[in-house]
């Protein structure tokens, strides 16, 4: 009797799973669940419940939300992506989420392919890789605006006195990912200067300069540079000049660096000639009507309305250098972007 009963308990359990192999089983059962939530999604009772408050505070927080490659703790453009939080936020309409990235470089990658950026912080040359690595980087990315320019500095021991010397020499890029690890090396190679490149934090490769480890060090970013500014540098210790030319005309603008930038370092009367890579925002290019297309124009419409907030005291000297109607090689400009710069044109000829 308790063998028959047994078998009659087993005997089901096995032709069932002599039927349905484990794998087969579990995506019948997915598919299930699956019917289940799209059943559940149809019913008309629960489309129309009504959101909750909180509900729709995520729903109104999110709408508006942009996120901000930026760049490194220390950096400027991280410095530049705060206060545009500070300032585009005031309206409610927008909510700016600036990202601790490695870099304003490394940021064409961020606004590529990181889920949640919208904007970015780049130097233009950095758009020079991409160019071979993405072929339609142009059409992905457009540009916002001009923030400001990141001055080349080369800073050198007593003993060098021309970029020629520090051939074959022990030269500093910064870390991998920042903007002196770029486009340094790119600056070199374009004056056809070969130099033994390493890339050390700064802080290091100065100290290793002060006992003659190292020949210099170069910076790109804003000026001025606390490094130069708040320490004593022995006699002779100086900064090269670099001469703007044809072979760094497309992407680099002329600059100095003044006695009032480095009274300690630039004799009075005696600038020192440099390029600097242009610092721009830039965006991805949504399709227009998507809500991250809406965002971003939302965000650029309150950021180019606020810039004269930003240009006045208490936010970083540079915004006085950030230019809306300059250019990009190679970048079209948001239409948002390009909409305000004919307005602000046609307001300065008193055209209607």
């Amino acid at each position: 009797m308790v063998r028959r009963l047994l078998l009659a308990l087993i005997l089901p359990l096995l032709v069932v799973s002599l039927r349905t192999p484990p794998a087969a089983a579990q995506d019948a059962g997915t598919a299930q669940r699956s019917r289940g939530v799209a059943a559940h999604v149809a019913r008309p009772a629960q489309a129309s419940r009504p959101r909750s408050g909180e509900q729709e505070m995520r729903d109104r927080v999110n709408a508006g939300t942009v996120g901000l490659a930026a760049g490194l703790l220390e950096g400027a453009p991280l410095r530049f992506a705060t206060e545009i939080s500070r300032v585009v936020n005031e309206g409610g309409k927008v909510h700016v989420l600036p990202v601790v990235t490695r870099g304003p470089t490394e940021n064409v990658n961020d606004l590529l392919y990181l889920k949640g950026i919208d904007i970015a912080i780049i130097n233009s040359d950095s758009l020079d890789e991409y160019r071979a690595q993405v072929p339609e980087v142009g059409k992905r990315i457009v540009h916002v605006m001009n923030l400001f320019p990141s001055e080349l500095h080369v800073f050198v021991r007593p003993e060098i006195n021309s970029l020629a010397e520090l051939a074959g020499k022990k030269v500093n890029f910064n870390t991998q990912g920042t903007a002196a690890a770029y486009s340094g090396p790119l600056i070199f190679s374009r004056l056809g200067i070969e130099v033994e490149k390493t890339f050390l934090p700064h802080p290091v490769a100065l100290e290793q300069m002060l006992r003659g480890e190292m020949a210099g060090v170069v910076f790109v970013t804003s000026k001025p540079v606390d490094a130069f500014v708040k320490r004593k540098w022995g006699e002779g210790f100086k900064f090269l000049p670099v001469p703007y030319g044809p072979k760094l005309s497309d992407y680099y603008v002329q600059a100095r660096l003044t006695p009032a930038d480095y009274p300690a370092l630039v004799p009075a009367g005696k600038d020192v000639e440099t390029i600097a890579v242009p610092t721009v925002l830039v965006a991805y290019n949504w399709n227009p009507g998507t809500p991250r297309y809406d965002s971003v124009t939302a965000f650029v419409n309150e950021l180019f309305g606020k810039l004269d907030q930003l240009r006045a005291s208490g936010f970083d000297p540079k915004w006085k250098d950030a230019d809306p109607a300059a250019t990009v090689p190679g970048l079209q400009r948001l239409k948002a972007a390009e909409s305000w710069k004919d307005g602000q044109v046609a307001n300065r000829s008193g055209a209607p």
